[in-house]
């Protein structure tokens, strides 16, 4: 994987009047880099369908496609990989479950929770949350606003990429990269943008401005 740019989370109750399918057509059209199927409030039939779909979508794309936290689904859909979040599986047996090639990701929030879920075999982590979020309502106080300082600081504590995840948007993305982040990771940034594709190319154009700062 050469690029975490831009990596969109999907969620089509907060992508207004848009299908899901519709949102992610428009942010390969974008440039973005990974998709993360999540769709918390689908049971897993209905995930199952929607990420079939979208494996075929991102495959022709040439995007990186992943499912949240459900490893037999990632299989049944053959996605790239996996997100793990603190309740889901451990990634040594998600390991198990989808062989090496697999690239499988992990939420931390902290340095040595980041490093252990490197030493685990995590391919990528997913810092946050960043700022405040309407997105997540589950996590706990002290993993909640962390801030790009933190974010650099799991970044220089590992050696796998980081993305920053939690309320990020175009016009605050900038200090996470310069702070040590290999991309930014959104939901509502791209699914709730009056137009997806511009608000992921703008993403995209700031990426990129602070990696050259």
């Amino acid at each position: 994987m050469s690029d975490w740019g831009v990596y969109l989370v999907t969620q089509e109750s907060l992508s207004g009047e848009r299908t899901t399918q519709a949102v992610v057509e428009a942010a390969v059209a974008g440039g973005v880099d990974v998709v993360q199927l999540r769709e918390k409030d689908r049971n897993v039939r209905e995930r199952y369908h929607l990420g079939r779909q979208l494996r075929e979508l991102t495959r022709d794309a040439g995007v990186t496609f992943v499912v949240n936290d459900r490893v037999d689904l990632a299989a049944a859909v053959d996605a790239d990989g996996v997100h793990l979040g603190d309740d889901d599986l451990p990634v040594e047996v998600a390991r198990e479950q989808l062989g090496p090639d697999a690239l499988i990701g992990r939420s931390v929030s902290f340095v040595d929770d980041a490093r252990r879920a490197e030493k685990a075999g995590a391919d990528y982590l997913g810092v946050g949350a960043v700022y405040a979020t309407g997105s997540k309502d589950d996590i706990d106080d002290d993993e909640h606003e962390i801030g790009p300082e933190r974010v650099g600081e799991i970044a220089a504590a590992v050696d796998i990429p980081v993305v920053g995840i939690g309320g990020v948007t175009a016009d605050n993305a900038a200090p996470i990269v310069e702070a040590g982040a290999d991309g930014v990771a959104v939901i509502t940034a791209i699914t709730g943008a009056d137009d997806p594709e511009a608000a992921t190319c703008d993403l995209a154009g700031t990426v990129a401005d602070a990696r050259e700062d």
